[in-house]
C-alpha cells in the first residue's frame, strides 16, 4: 500500500475502503468527501445532482433577496449586480445541465433493445 505524503495527508479526508470500493451505500457526508477527491469511482450521482439543485436554489435566493435589498436602498449596486450575474450563470448551468441529461434520455430511448 502506498503512505500517505506527510504535508497533504491531514488535509485530505479520509476515505473508509468499502465507500472507495463501492462495496457499500454512500451517505450523504461520505458522498460529498468522495466527491472531493478525484479518482475514487465512489460519487453517489443522486446526492451531487441534489447538491448542484440545491446549491442553485441558494444563489437564486440570494439573488432575490439582494436585488429587493438595492431596490429599498439598503444593497449597494456593485453587491446586487454581482448577485444577478451569479444568477444568470447558475441558470445558464441549469439549462444546459437539462439539455446535457434531455440528450442523453433520448439517446437511450433509441438505442435498441
Amino acid at each position: 500500500m502506498v503512505s500517505a505524503i506527510p504535508g497533504i495527508s491531514a488535509a485530505m479526508p479520509r476515505l473508509d475502503t468499502a465507500a472507495v470500493s463501492g462495496s457499500a451505500a454512500l451517505s450523504p457526508s461520505s458522498a460529498a468527501t468522495a466527491a472531493a477527491v478525484p479518482g475514487t469511482g465512489a460519487t453517489d450521482f443522486g446526492a451531487v445532482m441534489r447538491q448542484v439543485a440545491t446549491d442553485a436554489m441558494d444563489t437564486m435566493r440570494g439573488a432575490e433577496s439582494t436585488s429587493i435589498q438595492g431596490i429599498k436602498g439598503e444593497a449597494s449596486t456593485q453587491a446586487v449586480v454581482e448577485a444577478v450575474m451569479a444568477a444568470e450563470r447558475t441558470l445558464q448551468t441549469a439549462v444546459a445541465l437539462r439539455e446535457k441529461v434531455t440528450n442523453a434520455y433520448l439517446e437511450l430511448s433509441r438505442m435498441a433493445i
